[in-house]
């Protein structure tokens, strides 16, 4: 005779195997739903590099042969164009592709700009030199003249920039650092303002600066720098062994500090006249800011913010830069 116990579980064994059925198409609709995924991230992929690839070699191409100066300007404006797509493409692309676009983009304005070397003779910049005052007028933009910039022999990579400087306002032209790699080390107290594009910035070892720049076609790296201000926009930012700093920040991937502390962020305010043709050479989407997005690489806890940065309060950020 059956007893009640086995009544109720009889009962219950319709609803269990009904349970795991959901559970096994749960199972079925996720496994679909990656496959999918993965099929549309291989088709984006597989269409930046096929892009990528034709209009690199056209761009090899004309800067192997025997260009005239007029052809320069249209292929800036391919390498433009080149590098707004791979921007646009950072979030599906993996990360050895990413180099390595990054890496082939350097290598043809490099290209470019030998060629222009080559077709001109070579115009050395100048920045204005003096002591810095301790009121606010020392942040104001000054006409460049005085002694020249060098190039940096300490990083065969940067193509301009200063180093070794103290107490004093630097001012670089957007002409002279436009598409080229730039480099500022060692400085101490120095207000450093520059207008135009650059490829990258490079800074290490700042300590009480100020520096704004323009749209940075690709990566800011800060190495080293302490009680500092930073403004500018960027692809990518990578920040290492810094502390006591503020960053105003536009940037359309993901920041990234480490081994750093007392790091704020708040939003790029800074401007100057022609900063929107700046952000139009660089490729930098103006309606894409991750400023307060922060990947800290000593910082493993997923549901806690890392201690080492923070947002920067509105009352306490700069508006009015000049």
């Amino acid at each position: 005779m059956e007893t009640a116990k086995g009544s109720v579980e009889r009962a219950r064994l319709p609803e269990r195997l009904q349970r795991r059925e959901e559970q096994r198409q749960r199972e079925v609709e996720k496994k679909r739903q990656e496959k999918d995924d993965q099929a549309v991230q291989e088709e984006k992929s597989g269409y930046f590099s096929s892009s990528f690839g034709l209009e690199r070699a056209a761009i090899e191409e004309v800067l192997e042969s025997g260009v005239e100066a007029e052809a320069l300007d249209e292929v800036s404006g391919r390498l433009q164009r080149l590098q707004k797509l791979v921007n646009d493409s950072m979030m599906f692309l993996p990360p050895y592709d990413l180099r390595q676009a990054q890496d082939h983009l350097a290598r043809l304005q490099a290209a470019l700009e030998a060629k222009r070397q080559e077709l001109q003779p070579k115009k050395k910049f100048a920045f204005k030199s003096r002591k810095k005052e301790a009121s606010a007028s020392a942040a104001t933009i000054e006409p460049p003249q005085g002694p020249r910039a060098k190039e940096l022999p300490a990083d065969p990579g940067a193509q301009c920039g200063l180093q070794g400087l103290s107490g004093q306002v630097l001012f670089m032209e957007a002409d002279d650092i436009r598409q080229k790699d730039v480099q500022l080390s060692q400085l101490r107290d120095c207000t450093v303002t520059l207008p135009g594009s650059p490829a990258t910035l490079h800074m290490r070892e700042l300590r009480g600066c100020k520096v704004l720049c323009g749209p940075v076609a690709s990566s800011v790296f800060v190495d080293n720098c302490a009680d500092c201000i930073f403004a500018f926009p960027c692809q990518q930012l990578r920040t290492h062994s810094s502390r006591d700093s503020r960053f105003y920040l536009h940037v359309t991937s993901r920041a990234i500090i480490e081994d750093c502390r007392g790091l704020l962020f708040a939003p790029f305010t800074w401007s100057y006249p022609g900063i929107q043709q700046d952000y139009e050479r660089a490729g930098l989407d103006q309606n894409r800011n991750n400023w307060e997005t922060v990947d800290d690489f000593n910082w493993l806890a997923m549901d806690v913010r890392s201690p080492n940065w923070s947002i920067l309060p509105e009352d306490e950020r700069i508006t009015h830069w000049n």
